[in-house]
């Protein structure tokens, strides 16, 4: 990859709804579609409309101070319109899992980008409004990031920042050993909310040192015996899950400054001495890159569309049942704890 491969963040394909499928089957606007802050109510009941289906909305990775903007190939829009985060909603199903949906404004359209993934035949629960979210960029809060000075585990078996990490430098994958970094991608935002880190103390997973990743960031955990309830040893679990606020738990405040890697297939790596998910991306990637270098990428990776590692995700609910602690490994403790809740 050219030096001015480095420079390029990727882009996104996120899968959304029409604001209309999601409807409120139960509650004061029962029969409606999912709309703006000021026509939903707290403790209505939503469901997906099995008639509709998700579209394929395409973005772009906005430049700092940028708005993020529709993509080529997009379902929804045409490549150049302005995206808008119109509000966020947390919705809780009936199991206690719970849902966070964007509701974005595409072209004078309402439609809705659940965080989380959302089942048909499931009532969802409004339970909470923000009409105002902070303003970031959408491909940033979809990225799963690693926060500065996370070691990661070279094919040589060394171990590096993450920030020093170049296109092209060969890092140790579980499934394919040594692959390329092809891209990395670098936002620093504010720790609040959904940018808030998750905190994975040293040895709670084996890890070697502290790991802090965003919320939405996957851990691969192999059991040896497979788990009642899930349907693989082989398991992904979302940081937030794994918080219990006492071992682990999210950190509030500061600056974080977050880190991406990309590579031909979605990959496990390591971080920290334990496996984790790489950054998951498709065309959308080539398709907003300068057109000379988009043809290189083209030549050199064609059919560039990557699938989701193999491998069951363990949800809050299946968590709860045992407790996001029984997946902790607790090897050691360095013998001088710091305050790992101070922000940096």
């Amino acid at each position: 990859m050219s030096a001015a491969a480095a420079a390029v963040s990727p882009g996104h394909a996120a899968q959304v709804f029409s604001a209309h499928d999601i409807y409120v089957a139960f509650g004061v606007n029962a029969g409606e579609g999912l709309g703006l802050p000021e026509a939903v109510e707290i403790g209505d009941v939503y469901e997906l409309d099995e008639r509709g289906g998700p579209l394929r909305l395409m973005l772009t990775h906005a430049a700092p101070g940028a708005d993020t903007r529709v993509a080529a190939g997009s379902a929804l829009g045409l490549p150049g319109d302005r995206v808008r985060v119109a509000a966020r909603y947390t919705l809780m199903s009936p199991d206690g899992d719970g849902v966070e949906l964007l509701l974005l404004e595409v072209a004078g359209k309402l439609c809705a980008l659940p965080l989380s993934p959302m089942s048909l035949r499931t009532e969802y629960t409004l339970l909470r409004v923000d009409a105002a979210p902070e303003e970031s960029r959408l491909s940033d809060l979809m990225c799963v990031s690693f926060a500065r000075g996370t070691m990661i585990t070279l094919a040589n078996g060394r171990q590096v920042a993450i920030e020093t990490l170049r296109p092209g430098d060969l890092v140790l994958t579980r499934d394919h050993g040594a692959q390329p970094l092809r891209m990395i991608g670098n936002a620093t935002l504010r720790g609040r909310g959904a940018f808030a880190p998750v905190v994975i103390p040293a040895g709670t997973l084996g890890n070697s040192g502290d790991l802090i990743v965003s919320q939405h960031h996957r851990m691969f955990l192999y059991q040896r015996r497979r788990m009642q309830g899930l349907a693989t040893a082989e398991v992904l679990v979302q940081a937030k899950h794994l918080v219990d606020q006492e071992t682990v738990f999210i950190r509030e405040g500061g600056m974080v400054d977050w880190f991406s890697l990309v590579f031909d297939r979605h990959e496990i790596i390591y971080a920290e001495g334990i496996p984790a998910e790489s950054l998951m991306v498709n065309d959308a990637t080539v398709n907003r890159l300068p057109p000379d270098l988009a043809a290189d990428v083209k030549a050199r990776f064609p059919g560039l569309a990557q699938v989701q590692h193999f491998g069951t995700e363990a949800g809050r609910k299946f968590l709860e049942e045992i407790s996001p602690s029984a997946l902790y490994r607790v090897l050691s403790r360095p013998p001088v704890m710091r305050d790992h809740r101070r922000a940096r």
